[in-house]
């Protein structure tokens, strides 16, 4: 034990002082002796200046300079030996510190941060202090940028926890989840001088365990999709990206090929080049297709080894994480769609799942369908219209559950874009898809789902042939007026775009068609729309009257 001197025992007893201002001129007394004497410190720890210390910062009659005092001397305290810190430690001078943070004022926050970084630097203190309270770092988080000082000290607080406890870094990179500012600050702090990237990247290295280099390619995948790192980085293409499709392998336990999935999809969602990259890398499509190879009931399957403790929510999750993997390789590429997807067998497979018993498989089947319908070419919508089938297709379009019912018009509508593929469509199913929208907007549903109907229709309209099974067809004429008075704007919006398609000038048969029309009365239905309070409606309605003046 230190010396006790009688000059150390003089300070603590200041601390105690009845008169406030003598308790603050006493703390900075006390600040000023303790600057380089570790002896001093180490004296008035023993005498048990820290829990008096401790005691004036968290009170709320204290004056802010005492609070702000306090810190700093126990920040003092802090830069003496590890015997020091790890006294500070046992008095809980952390979770009093952290409470401080959530003070208004600036000097005393970056006090107990400045404080905080010391405590936390030091090896003797267990980092896992930091997360006791759940609430902690998305505050942390929210102060990183009040100040110069403030984003130093809570940086260097995360360098070294990241040093020390790589699985505690998800916590983090949660909170940096489409979040710029805190991915930009997080990309910039360098651990023992290298920068937390390459970090991660070591940490994806196949030596490493498994659940470590999931971890660094969340991390990763977080920060590129925050834009702190750009998707044609080196760590992104060579490492990030094979290290989650490697995580996809049927060699990884469920919960792992999950994960795995469900990263990966997110990461290349919006990057075409990615989606190209990942469906060319270790056969990514084939391995999908296992995932819908699981039972859906525990009993039978076989590898009991492996999944006797997984459920079937564990088998359902396998599933969905192939759908969004599914959905993002085939969502912007047209090469990517009919090379790993069409020739994979995967169409047939997702249309078989369309006729399963779950609603959300048949969600998820439809889907996935639908994004491969987008702005695809002729081949790949015949081929899904062919594994689906007709019958299928119009059993979907009159399920009970909506989230189907929405999906499946999503298909719809994506398989009748672009003027070949419509007209080509309802030429060989026009009947069969008239009547389901006839009975689609006769029947009670969502204003959603009506829309979206609609949307169809005007699909329909654009076409060169098709869209005579509209002019033909009095009784789907007058539904149309009916939603161009309706009072919900989306629904006169998407039944006036109908219209427009159907007169458009430009196209051979239009004025039989404007004369038709206008004597069913759509002329004044548009006239009177041309005045709606709704911008969108008023312009797509007087661009609808131009085609009649033109």
């Amino acid at each position: 034990m230190q010396e006790v001197t009688a000059t150390s025992r003089h300070y603590v007893d200041r601390l105690f002082d009845p008169d406030p201002q003598n308790v603050l001129q006493g703390v900075i007394d006390m600040k000023n002796a303790v600057i380089g004497n570790n002896k001093q410190k180490a004296n008035l720890i023993v005498l048990g200046a820290v829990p008096r210390l401790l005691y004036l910062l968290q009170q709320s009659s204290s004056s802010l300079e005492l609070r702000t005092e306090c810190a700093v001397v126990l920040g003092s305290l802090a830069m003496g030996t590890e015997n020091n810190i790890k006294s500070l430690v046992d008095c809980h001078i952390i979770p009093a510190l952290l409470q401080g943070l959530l003070c208004s004022d600036l000097i005393f926050i970056e006090a107990c941060l400045r404080c905080l970084r010391t405590v936390f630097i030091s090896p003797v203190t267990p980092v896992q202090l930091l997360y006791t309270d759940p609430t902690v770092i998305p505050h942390l988080m929210s102060l990183l940028s009040r100040s110069r000082h403030t984003k130093e000290y809570i940086t260097q607080i995360f360098a070294h926890c990241c040093k020390v406890a790589h699985t505690t870094l998800l916590i983090m990179f949660f909170l940096a989840y489409e979040n710029t500012q805190v991915s930009m600050t997080l990309v910039n702090v360098l651990v023992d001088g290298e920068q937390l990237s390459q970090v991660f990247v070591r940490m994806m290295q196949r030596d490493k365990p498994i659940e470590m280099q999931l971890t660094a390619a969340k991390c990763l995948t977080y920060m590129c999709r925050a834009g702190a790192i750009r998707t044609d980085d080196n760590c992104i293409i060579l490492k990030t990206l094979p290290c989650l499709v490697r995580m996809c392998s049927k060699e990884r336990l469920l919960e792992e090929r999950v994960e795995g999935a469900e990263t990966l999809a997110y990461l290349m969602e919006p990057d075409v080049e990615l989606q190209r990259i990942a469906s060319f890398t270790d056969h990514l499509v084939s391995m999908l297709a296992d995932y819908f190879k699981y039972p859906s009931s525990v009993s039978a399957i076989t590898d009991i080894k492996r999944v006797t403790s997984h459920t079937r929510t564990h088998i359902s999750l396998l599933r969905q994480a192939a759908f969004k993997l599914y959905a993002s390789l085939g969502s912007n590429d047209e090469d990517i769609r009919k090379k790993p997807i069409l020739d994979s067998g995967v169409i047939e497979l997702l249309c078989s799942l369309t006729q399963s018993d779950s609603p959300a498989l048949r969600v998820n089947g439809i889907w996935a369908l639908m994004n491969m319908a987008f702005q695809a070419d002729q081949k790949v919508k015949v081929e899904i219209v062919r594994a689906l089938g007709t019958e299928q297709l119009f059993r979907l379009l009159s399920d009970p559950d909506t989230n189907v019912l929405m999906k499946t018009l999503g298909l719809l509508r994506n398989l009748l874009s672009t003027r070949p593929h419509i007209d080509q469509i309802m030429s060989s199913h026009g009947k069969q898809i008239m009547q389901a929208v006839t009975l689609i907007l006769e029947g009670e549903h969502s204003i959603e789902v009506k829309e979206q109907t609609l949307c169809i229709l005007a699909n329909i309209a654009d076409g060169n042939t098709a869209k005579e099974l509209i002019m033909t067809n009095d009784d789907m004429l007058q539904k149309i007026k009916y939603y161009m008075g309706h009072s919900n704007v989306k629904l006169q919006l998407a039944a006036t775009f109908c219209i427009s398609n159907l007169i458009w000038n430009e196209e051979d048969g239009s004025q039989e068609r404007q004369d038709k029309l206008k004597d069913m009365g759509f002329v004044d239905i548009l006239h009177k729309l041309t005045q709606a309070s709704d911008p969108n409606l008023c312009d797509r309605a007087k661009t609808a009257m131009q085609q009649y003046l033109a």
